[in-house]
């Protein structure tokens, strides 16, 4: 592709050799001739040097001699182009001869269903939707169009996806919630989770994640979440819009989650805690209290993340003041006897 098509592409101001051939998207220190890399900081700079590419996308203009494409944001004008030239594979439309469906199932137009897929009864199946290899749908499901299940997904019964979902294998979504009670003799007694789990539309979930059904009502993950591998959502949470779980995060029962929430990995948060819209947990943080929108927060319990970077600072030198309080300790109990 020539890199004032790839300019007018993505909307972006040429500089340089216009009639480049482009063959591929690399990162900037792996890049070859032929290849497009991206300038996402100019702390970078040093790689872009020595790097073999044939042109960049930059925020602003640089000083190489490289073509250069300049954009507002390189790394997203990067991902579309890597979409561009790496395109995902698109399943062929069709039914195979082992998928079983239940009585009163309405299936989609141009839907795959791979081996092995099992549809409950009344389920409802989009337009566009895939279904790999030995995907389970329990009864009373929905799965809105164009939504992608990789091999061996599991939904509960009555379990709804929205549109452009795609589940990694191994999720499972609707299990029941972890609830019980101790009875006369001590012993723990299931609370049966009646309730279900809704998933709109554009929400990625990573493999071997779950989010389990409500005790009651609704466990929510909202509109353009995403979701890394190894995540617990636990029943009746709700998870806002465009919140990023990353790996390992773990939501004990009824959390609820504002808008554009990053939750980093092997972040913890307690049961009834509120965190607001566009807070941030650092990495293994954990929380049993509410966060206020807008914070950035760190530790275990959390602290402002300032806060906590003095706390490490500090860290290392406790043990040489402990030496020194003793010290000083002692000389007090000297002058006072």
């Amino acid at each position: 592709m020539k890199l004032e098509k790839i300019a007018s592409l993505l909307s972006g101001t040429l500089k340089g050799d216009g009639s480049i051939e482009i063959n591929g998207v690399r990162g900037i220190k792996d890049a070859k001739e032929g290849d497009i890399t991206f300038l996402g900081s100019r702390k970078y700079l040093k790689f872009l040097e020595n790097s073999g590419a044939s042109a960049v996308l930059v925020a602003e203009p640089v000083e190489t001699a490289l073509s250069q494409i300049i954009v507002a944001k390189p790394e997203l004008a990067f991902a579309r182009l890597i979409k561009e030239f790496h395109p995902e594979p698109v399943a062929k439309p069709g039914v195979h001869s082992s998928v079983v469906v239940g009585d009163n199932v309405k299936l989609g137009d141009n839907i795959s269903l791979a081996s092995g897929v099992c549809i409950g009864n009344n389920v409802v199946v989009g337009d566009g939707v895939v279904l790999h290899a030995n995907v389970v749908i329990g009864d009373d499901c929905l799965i809105d169009d164009h939504s992608i299940l990789h091999p061996n997904v599991t939904l509960y019964r009555n379990s709804e996806l929205g549109k452009h979902v795609i589940l990694h294998s191994g999720v499972v979504i609707g299990a029941d919630g972890f609830g019980y009670t101790l009875d006369e003799a001590g012993r723990h007694f299931k609370i049966n989770q009646v309730g279900r789990v809704v998933i709109e539309d554009h929400v990625e979930i990573g493999a071997n994640s779950c989010v389990d059904r409500a005790a009651l009502d609704t466990t929510l993950i909202k509109e353009g979440t995403k979701i890394d591998n190894l995540v617990q959502v636990a029943h009746n949470c709700t998870v806002g819009e465009h919140s990023i779980l990353v790996s390992q995060v773990g939501l004990a029962g009824s959390v609820t989650l504002g808008h554009h929430v990053v939750l980093a990995g092997q972040v913890g948060v307690g049961d009834h805690v509120t965190l607001g819209d566009q807070v941030t947990l650092t990495a293994r943080s954990g929380t049993f209290r509410d966060v206020e929108s807008n914070s950035v927060v760190s530790g275990f319990p959390v602290v402002s993340n300032t806060q906590w970077k003095r706390y490490i600072v500090a860290l290392p030198k406790l043990p040489d003041l402990t030496k020194k309080m003793r010290k000083l300790e002692a000389r007090v109990d000297a002058i006072e006897r």
